[in-house]
């Protein structure tokens, strides 16, 4: 489990699956900033656009399968239940309030 915290707004905390994704989609890739690690308020506009981007290509990716399985007259591909983008919303907003009030997000301390 994930405990992303902050001097600004409450604690996220999420299943150790969706915390890592988030964290690589950060760029954070090696195992070591996974256990813990700190985002300085330096960091937080590009951390802000890779979630936003990684968010608009699952979104093409799941979008492009569903037109081609209508294309082929396939059934739809199961829904994958949560979203990136609803599990990544709550850690972009959580960014973006610490960047306006220039505090770090730490996790794993």
């Amino acid at each position: 489990m994930y405990r992303f915290k902050s001097r600004v707004t409450g604690d996220l905390i999420m299943l150790e699956p969706n915390g890592r994704q988030m964290l690589k989609i950060l760029g954070r890739t090696d195992e070591a900033t996974w256990a813990k690690g700190i985002l300085e308020p330096v960091d937080m506009p590009a951390a802000i656009a890779a979630l936003e981007a990684a968010i608009v290509a699952d979104e093409q990716r799941r979008k492009a399968a569903e037109e081609k399985a209508l294309e082929e007259g396939e059934a739809l591909p199961p829904s994958e239940g949560i979203s990136l983008r609803q599990r990544a919303t709550p850690f972009i907003a959580m960014i973006q309030r610490c960047l306006e009030a220039e505090k770090e997000i730490v996790w794993g301390v």
